[in-house]
């Protein structure tokens, strides 16, 4: 029975993790394009290239770290013995 918990728990921070991950990877490079709004277009192409892989980088590892934390904090929740 141990066992089938602690791989509940173990899926789903991972699940939650991978998500967060890409969630936050779209959401901050989303957000960094609009940095580059206001150029022309040559100079517009150059600021993408150059915010949008730091940007989905930075995202990306913080969605992963956030969501896995809160996924293992909710599989806790849901597999914590009901007294």
């Amino acid at each position: 029975m141990m066992k089938n918990k602690v791989l509940i728990c173990t899926s789903l921070a991972w699940l939650a993790g991978l998500s967060g991950g890409f969630l936050g990877g779209q959401i901050t490079s989303r957000l960094h394009q609009q940095q580059c709004q206001q150029q022309g277009w040559g100079r517009k192409q150059i600021c993408q290239v150059w915010v949008i892989p730091g940007a989905t980088w930075q995202g990306s590892t913080t969605g992963v770290w956030t969501g896995t934390i809160l996924g293992a904090f909710v599989g806790g929740l849901i597999i914590r013995k009901q007294s």
